[in-house]
């Protein structure tokens, strides 16, 4: 009679096969699954930043047309949804998007590390690689520290001494009345700036969409998205240092939680 003899630690000869993982988690744990999460999540940030940019231009309409724009914000989608939920899973949809972002960037770059240990690199393998792509690790890091000061200053309030929950007018100028902290968002802005340049070049090639045609267009896309989204939250410190956004034009806005009641002396203005 035959007997199996097996020595211990010694693998088997056929091992039994590890069960596989629905397909979007094995597609993730690869490095193409990475890097097609990267551009996705990369892109939807890239779409919250411009349109918060770009919301924030009615503060040069002045404080009534600002707060009515954060009211505009709160409410949508309202009566369908009650106050603020559609707000909430915008910014819900932003936190998994930007978790899952920095969590494939990180994986990523660690399955690089593995692959190249103990290989062979070339001095010019370095050089190469253009500054805001070597710099990508730490204008990351400068915008995830930014962007925790910027919800406890605006959204929170804990920052700012000079906070009323509900008067984004007010609390904007209160926040880049302080040089210090208009100096933070200059410099953030900067890293973001270099950040978006290198992130708009690449999600193409991540994507697959990298012909050599099209690099002078996505160079060209690349530097004008990142300098217009920089650029225009640049303006907004500068333009309250140098009073062209001022506090005297807020009117005086009485609120009752996050919600502006009324504005008398816009009222009295325009009956």
């Amino acid at each position: 009679m035959a007997t199996t003899m097996e020595r211990p630690g010694v693998a088997p000869v056929n091992p039994r096969p590890k069960k596989r993982a629905p397909w979007p988690v094995e597609f993730y744990r690869s490095a193409v699954g990475k890097k097609w999460v990267m551009a996705l999540t990369g892109i939807m940030l890239m779409g919250f930043v411009f349109a918060h940019a770009f919301g924030n231009l009615k503060v040069y309409f002045g404080a009534e047309s600002f707060n009515h724009y954060g009211e505009f914000l709160r409410e949508l989608l309202v009566p369908l949804m009650p106050r603020t939920w559609a707000l909430w899973g915008l910014r819900i949809g932003l936190i998994v998007a930007f978790g899952l972002h920095i969590h494939a960037a990180y994986t990523l770059t660690r399955m690089n590390q593995r692959a190249n240990a103990g290989g062979y690199q070339q001095k010019r393998d370095w050089q190469a690689a253009n500054a805001a792509s070597r710099s990508m690790r730490m204008t990351g890091i400068v915008v995830g520290l930014f962007l925790l000061w910027h919800l406890a200053d605006l959204t929170w309030g804990t920052v700012n001494p000079g906070f009323v929950r509900g008067d984004v007018y007010r609390n904007f100028v209160a926040t880049f009345e302080r040089p210090a902290v208009s100096a933070i968002y200059i410099v953030a802005n900067l890293a973001l700036g270099v950040h978006l340049f290198h992130g708009a070049w690449s999600m193409f090639q991540s994507l697959g969409l990298n012909n050599p045609r099209w690099n002078s267009w996505r160079r060209s896309f690349a530097v004008g998205f990142a300098a217009l989204v920089a650029g225009v939250n640049i303006m907004f410190p500068i333009s309250v240092l140098t009073g062209l956004v001022s506090a005297d034009d807020n009117p005086d806005c009485r609120v009752e939680g996050d919600v502006i009641v009324s504005c008398m002396e816009y009222e009295e203005a325009h009956g």
